[in-house]
């Protein structure tokens, strides 16, 4: 007999260690992420363990948002890359995904989305917008370099012998003023700094912020997790010049190392949308995609969700976006970015 069971302080250290000892198990899992959300969003969660004979045997992490803009969504994990249902087993994972439903149709939201889920009967699936990319490190440094292609990795020994500087920290205000920088480039909201501060504060030992300086300039920056054997280079930004410098290359190169020495072996280089410019460049730095399969209960409607750039219905807005000043567009986005989760 399985039981559910609603995510509570006394629950927290056996909710993420549970995630730590599933093959499965990711950053996009671990319990604080409920913490992000309601201080940075305020958005509810329903974060639901499946427990049998008193033990944990599967979890998914559910971040409800309500938009006037985007519909009314409950998500699996908001504002991640992955979180679907973790389980020991299938009938662990049917309990759950049977509960996401109920959570779902009590709350009245529009669809409920497991992100990087398994094929579940009565869901739809997407597995055409988005792919991962993946590559284990070496740990001899040389060697390490080998494996970046050979036109990226002239670009990272060019930077290698120039006059940078690396810092790795916590500095939000230098990473978050080129990340809004980019973020806007690209035509897009950017999420608040608020935001960033409470992933920082909710894993104080598993995310930090390394940027590449040129003298007293940051030309680029990204704040990445931590997980086990894994890093996750997450949210990035740059300075105009940086493309001239090939600072975003030896950024993503001195992360490599930087990982090494903490221990990491895998370089999680994370999602991107198909037929885009970062699901180009992550390819051209050898990391072949895996597609990504979204499920989808669809409540309201027949039709997916589809909430992103690529979508031709933002076109306008997107090049609109583009020309408004960064303050301004970092003031409007303050209310939309809540709702893209």
């Amino acid at each position: 007999m399985i039981a559910t069971s609603p995510l509570t302080p006394d629950t927290r250290a056996l909710w993420d260690a549970f995630v730590a000892a599933q093959p499965t198990g990711t950053f996009f899992h671990l319990a604080a992420w409920a913490d992000v959300m309601r201080e940075a969003y305020r958005h509810k969660t329903h974060f639901v363990a499946a427990i049998r004979n008193g033990e944990v045997a599967g979890v998914v992490p559910l971040v409800e948002i309500k938009s006037r803009l985007f519909g009314h969504a409950l998500i699996s994990n908001a504002f991640c890359v992955g979180g679907g249902p973790l389980a020991v087993d299938e009938e662990a994972r049917q309990v759950l995904l049977d509960e996401a439903a109920k959570i779902g149709r009590a709350c009245g939201v529009d669809h409920v989305e497991l992100r990087d889920a398994a094929p579940a009967e009565g869901w739809v699936a997407r597995s055409d917008l988005y792919a991962g990319f993946e590559r284990e490190m070496d740990a001899d440094e040389a060697k390490n370099l080998l494996q970046v292609p050979r036109k990226q990795r002239a670009v990272v020994r060019k930077a290698i012998d120039g006059q940078f500087r690396v810092t790795v920290d916590r500095d939000l205000d230098t990473f978050f003023a080129l990340f809004a920088r980019t973020v806007r480039d690209h035509g897009t909201p950017v999420f608040p700094k608020r935001f960033f501060r409470e992933i920082l504060r909710a894993f104080p030992d598993d995310a930090d912020i390394l940027t590449v300086w040129l003298d007293d300039r940051p030309l680029s920056s990204v704040l990445s997790y931590y997980f086990r054997d894994r890093v996750y280079p997450y949210y990035t930004g740059s300075d105009p010049a940086a493309r001239v410098a090939g600072t975003n290359d030896y950024m993503y190169w001195k992360l490599m190392r930087h990982a090494v020495a903490r221990g990491c072996r895998v370089f999680d280089f994370g999602r991107s949308k198909v037929g885009t410019g970062p699901y180009s460049f992550k390819k051209n730095w050898g990391f072949e995609p895996r597609p990504i399969a979204h499920q989808y209960l669809l409540l309201k409607g027949e039709t997916l969700p589809n909430v992103n750039p690529t979508n031709p219905r933002y076109a306008q807005l997107i090049g609109i976006w583009r020309r408004l000043p960064i303050p301004v567009a970092n003031a409007v986005s303050s209310f939309i970015s809540p709702s893209l989760g």
